[in-house]
């Protein structure tokens, strides 16, 4: 029974991505650039998009009752935005993004080279679950292959993106940062629950034998001082 319940409890990768509101307000900014470029120009585009941006952020904001989602959702588009003005190219947008996959890429394989995973170290803050895992030989390779996920998403995004930068192919590059963004994270976040409950598995394992050893230590200890 608990089993079932533990199980209705888990959110789906849908949800941890923030649902399809998630998808479509994470999308929205990129698409009113796109179009309002083909057919208006840069500036109009850049406005469009800022635009764009603010009204789901304010939407968020009042949704959820704080302007953390309005100032992370203005907060990027705001960035590229300013590249594009800047670069005076549509392609500059994008910019920002594509050197953000590579800094991220580079800080988990790095995180993976000095036995900190991030994939364990993000999920363990996020949940105040500690860094018991790291104890765990079996834990830490666990987090290292959905880390190493991870840094593979960010390397093949920054790949791809930077070569459509230079072919300064703007449709397509719209094209990559949707369809590299969601579906690539959900096999990522897919890895990272592998990891998180083979590695849970393992501590309750380990945490259930060391109380059964303690229980049997003291019956034994109590049996001396009973015998005595």
């Amino acid at each position: 029974m608990t089993s079932v319940n533990e199980s209705e409890k888990q959110p789906t990768l849908l949800e941890q991505m923030g649902g399809v509101s998630g998808l479509v307000f994470s999308s929205l900014p990129v698409v009113v650039f796109v179009l309002v470029n083909a057919f208006a120009g840069l500036m109009p585009a850049i406005w469009s998009a800022l635009a764009a941006a603010v009204l789901i952020g304010v939407y968020l904001a009042m949704r959820k009752g704080s302007v953390q989602p309005a100032v992370s959702a203005v907060f990027g588009v705001g960035i590229a935005a300013f590249i594009a003005y800047r670069t005076g190219s549509a392609k500059g947008f994008f910019l920002f993004g594509i050197w953000q996959s590579l800094v991220y890429g580079g800080v988990f394989v790095v995180s993976i080279l000095v036995r900190w995973p991030l994939a364990g170290v993000i999920w363990s803050f996020l949940n105040g679950q500690g860094t018991g895992w790291r104890q765990d030989r079996a834990s830490v390779r666990d987090y290292d292959i959905a880390t190493l996920v991870w840094a593979l998403v960010f390397g093949a995004r920054f790949v791809v993106q930077r070569w459509l930068y230079d072919e300064a192919s703007v449709g397509w590059l719209a094209f990559a940062r949707l369809a590299m963004g969601y579906p690539l994270m959900a096999v990522a976040v897919a890895v990272t629950v592998w990891a998180v409950r083979r590695s849970d598995r393992r501590l309750k394992a380990a945490q259930a034998r060391y109380e059964e050893e303690n229980r049997a230590a003291e019956e034994r200890l109590r049996a001396q001082a009973e015998e005595s």
